[in-house]
């Protein structure tokens, strides 16, 4: 099987990674930094939004399973691409919403999915197309972090199961099977 890679930025990674593990033909997601200027930043470093970086997941796929405009209508749906430099409760530019695309068919499928979505909010989505620079995963503990820690996070527990009731109902045929409720 080939795979490809996505790359995404849609506030706090847990969120996020939550959501594109229960994706069919989603492989692998990582937790991790994109975006900024300092080598090897820490998740301490990253919250404090001073090194430029975003939360971000990397997403391995099979493109015979998922199509790449499917991931990045899921990413649309699953988060708020119109809120600028947040989401929720979650403040700073390292929450901000980003596609760090890998090549220019992600590039141009990117702005694509940003005019096709659009219509679905009432506000204008300010998700910036970035250069996928250099990815820092982020550290052990922040992977694959909702099925574990997560599901005994308050924060978790009021931000990620109404993420995974859109994907599912939203999406319902690109839900694995085993996905969790």
């Amino acid at each position: 099987m080939a795979s490809e890679t996505a790359v995404l930025a849609g506030g706090c990674f847990w969120c996020t990674e939550a959501v594109f593990n229960d994706v069919i033909g989603v492989t692998k997601v990582e937790s991790g930094y994109i975006g900024g200027s300092k080598d090897h930043p820490t998740y301490k470093e990253v919250c404090s939004g001073e090194t430029g970086h975003a939360e971000a997941i990397r997403i391995t796929y099979d493109p015979e399973a998922v199509r790449y405009a499917d991931l990045l209508d899921i990413f649309f749906a699953t988060h708020d691409p119109t809120q600028l430099n947040r989401q929720g409760n979650d403040v700073g530019t390292q929450y901000r919403s980003a596609i760090f695309p890998q090549d220019q068919m992600q590039h141009h499928a990117a702005l694509e999915a940003i005019e096709r979505n659009q219509a679905n909010w009432p506000a204008p989505i300010v998700t910036s197309i970035e250069l996928a620079d250099q990815w820092w995963p982020a550290e052990d503990y922040h992977q694959e972090y909702w099925e574990g820690e997560g599901q005994r996070n308050p924060y978790c527990l009021a931000v990620i199961p109404p993420k995974l009731q859109k994907l599912r109902k939203s999406f319902a045929n690109r839900v694995k099977e085993t996905a969790g409720a």
